[in-house]
């Protein structure tokens, strides 16, 4: 597995598994990581390199760290707000994995996101509706850098517009293709 930090900070530029990467530490890191399976590649052997969007849960990851301040009504889109998000839910993530083994043709890099990214900002509006709060209370860009030091422009200000392009051809359906049935659901059924 991989992420798509693969594709580093491109702004609103749609992405697919045929996209270069990106420049920085990130990019360079996943590549790194994705070569490490060439061996493999070299003697006939296929290799899925699921690529990973942010994966959502309540019980770990970004979510989880999420959920406190927006319940409290004090959470907010990310600097501009203007940062798109790919994401995927946690039960469509498995799902995605086990797609990709049962497929004999899927190889090579396959993004595991849904087809609906959305900017930081829709985001933060969508889970301050699905907990009931306001979610109008920005998060300086500073205080990010200040919390998450310099890793916070990798992963909370860069944007990708990543599409899951390989997982669409080989007939994947997604339970949650929408941000606000993901989190109805997620968010609901663990209140």
């Amino acid at each position: 597995a991989s992420a798509i930090g693969y594709y580093g900070d491109r702004g609103d530029e749609l992405l697919d598994e045929d996209s270069g990467p990106g420049e920085g530490f990130l990019p360079e890191f996943c590549q790194a990581w994705e070569a490490a399976c060439m061996p493999a590649v070299k003697r006939g052997i296929r290799v899925v390199n699921l690529r990973f969007g942010v994966v959502l849960s309540p019980h770990g990851g970004a979510l989880k760290r999420m959920l406190p301040p927006f319940r409290l009504g004090i959470g907010g889109r990310i600097g501009s707000g203007k940062q798109i998000i790919s994401w995927i839910a946690l039960e469509d993530a498995v799902r995605a994995i086990r797609h990709s083994l049962e497929h004999p043709n899927t190889r090579g890099p396959v993004n595991a996101t849904t087809p609906n990214p959305v900017t930081n900002a829709a985001f933060a509006k969508a889970l301050g509706k699905a907990l009931s709060r306001p979610a109008v209370i920005p998060v300086p860009v500073t205080a990010m850098r200040l919390m998450v030091g310099e890793m916070a422009d990798a992963l909370l200000l860069s944007s990708a517009n990543v599409i899951p392009r390989k997982l669409n051809e080989t007939g994947f359906s997604f339970l949650y293709p929408e941000l606000e049935a993901a989190f109805a659901a997620m968010l609901h059924s663990n209140s």
